[in-house]
């Protein structure tokens, strides 16, 4: 995984990258500002908040790549159960909405993170040194003040059951590491239209199986009013930015640059939960925030030691992924990589 240098911040490349961050923090937070507010009419039908987006993906991306006609580089499987991964993981943060706070919801995203480094420790053999573990355990420090903060909150989290809600969220994080690092992988060694094309055609098939057996009955008792509508759209716009941008991110500036928009993420809930909903913020969360963005700042840190990856075994996994029409070139890409 990439480490952000804060040396290299002045850079014209760095700018544009923290930019482009910016707005996938503000994606993220408008998607999750009407969730909420979508949950507090008392809809409960997360899949459904979900379909559209990966329709105008399937459709927007695969029309493109049905055009170009390119060979597929990785195997449609993949694609499948990276698609299953996110559904679920979108569904469980969702669901989320209807148990607790939109600031506990932020700020317990943060989980991934740490999810994050053990996958990438476990499957792509990633050393870390003392700075990025202190800053996972601070991180995790913090995820256990936001529960701690629900508890002691009661009524005044924003939820009918936020200690639920929060674990919901733990969950749907944990496999938020699972795509984020999935597709990290894709997009920097498959393609970046075949990924959006496959992600948004399975996940829209996956989401209408779940809508058929789980939300039928929901859906029908929804007041189709034109706020609600307005609503599911705002959240299938946001959810195709946000994934059309994110790989961009991915591939030209790494994950630690993902990782530093998630800040602000957090910041933005923080601001509307005061502003917007006019709720009183429970004073542990503040203490949350500040000791998982210390956790976040420090896991960011480039170290003099960087990360190294043991190559061999690794390119071994990877070479699996593809096809053996693509093999000869992507192997010579893999082994003639530093590691």
């Amino acid at each position: 995984m990439a480490c952000f240098n804060f040396n290299e911040i002045k850079t014209k490349k760095t700018l544009i990258g923290l930019g482009l961050g910016q707005i996938l923090s503000l994606l993220s937070t408008s998607i999750s500002f009407t969730s909420s507010e979508i949950a507090r009419k008392g809809i409960n039908a997360p899949a459904s908040q979900l379909l559209l987006g990966y329709v105008f993906l399937a459709i927007v991306y695969g029309g493109i790549m049905l055009y170009r006609r390119p060979v597929i580089k990785a195997k449609w499987y993949c694609y499948l159960l990276l698609s299953l991964v996110d559904v679920e993981a979108n569904f469980l943060v969702v669901k989320a909405y209807q148990n607790t706070s939109m600031t506990s919801v932020m700020l317990l995203d943060c989980w991934a993170i740490p999810c994050v480094l053990v996958l990438t420790w476990v499957f792509l053999k990633t050393k870390y040194g003392l700075m990025k573990i202190s800053g996972v355990v601070i991180c995790i420090v913090g995820v256990v003040i936001v529960v701690f903060s629900d508890v002691h909150a009661g009524d005044r989290a924003g939820g009918s059951h936020p200690v639920k809600g929060d674990f919901l969220v733990i969950a749907g994080a944990t496999l938020y590491a699972v795509t984020n690092v999935s597709q990290e992988f894709l997009v920097k060694n498959a393609d970046r239209l075949e990924l959006m094309s496959f992600t948004g055609l399975f996940g829209a098939i996956i989401c209408a199986i779940q809508i058929s057996i789980f939300e039928r009955g929901a859906l029908k008792a929804i007041d189709w009013s034109t706020g609600t509508v307005l609503s599911y759209l705002v959240i299938a716009l946001g959810v195709f930015l946000f994934y059309s941008l994110l790989t961009v991110l991915l591939k030209t500036y790494g994950a630690a640059m993902f990782t530093l928009s998630l800040l602000t993420s957090d910041m933005w809930a923080v601001l509307i939960r005061n502003f917007a909903y006019h709720e009183k913020v429970d004073s542990l969360y503040y203490l949350a925030f500040a000791t998982t963005a210390i956790g976040l700042i420090i896991y960011s840190m480039k170290e003099k030691d960087q990360e190294k990856q043991i190559g061999g075994e690794v390119i071994d996994e990877q070479r699996k992924l593809f096809d053996e029409e693509d093999g000869e070139s992507m192997r010579d890409s893999l082994i003639g990589a530093p590691t």
